[in-house]
């Protein structure tokens, strides 16, 4: 099972989303060719109804912890309600270009 696969899965589970896109972006890092080591996730879930930002991401990293502490270098979250995810706007959930990392 790829890394991918497995976070997919686990935020299935933890979350039960309306709406989950794990996105693989390592090949915009210094990384080698078929890394699992960059991702973005959009979460949308009713279970983060009254939750704070924060309390959010911890529930994600708490439900990601063994991808975490594996080869997962970095992981980018947009978690949110079904009402946040119809307002959002998405130029605002665009990940910004690498600047190098170690092989600068």
């Amino acid at each position: 099972m790829t890394i991918q696969s497995a976070i997919e899965d686990k935020l299935r589970t933890a979350f039960d989303p309306e709406h989950l896109e794990v996105i693989n972006e390592s090949y915009m890092h210094n990384v080698p060719p078929g890394s699992e080591s960059h991702f973005k996730v959009y979460i949308v879930s009713e279970a983060f109804d009254g939750e704070k930002k924060v309390a959010r991401q911890r529930a994600v990293n708490k439900a990601l912890a063994e991808e975490l502490a594996g080869g997962v270098h970095a992981l980018s979250m947009h978690t949110m309600t079904p009402e946040e995810w119809r307002a959002q706007n998405p130029e605002e959930l665009a990940s910004p270009n690498c600047k190098g990392g170690f092989g600068k």
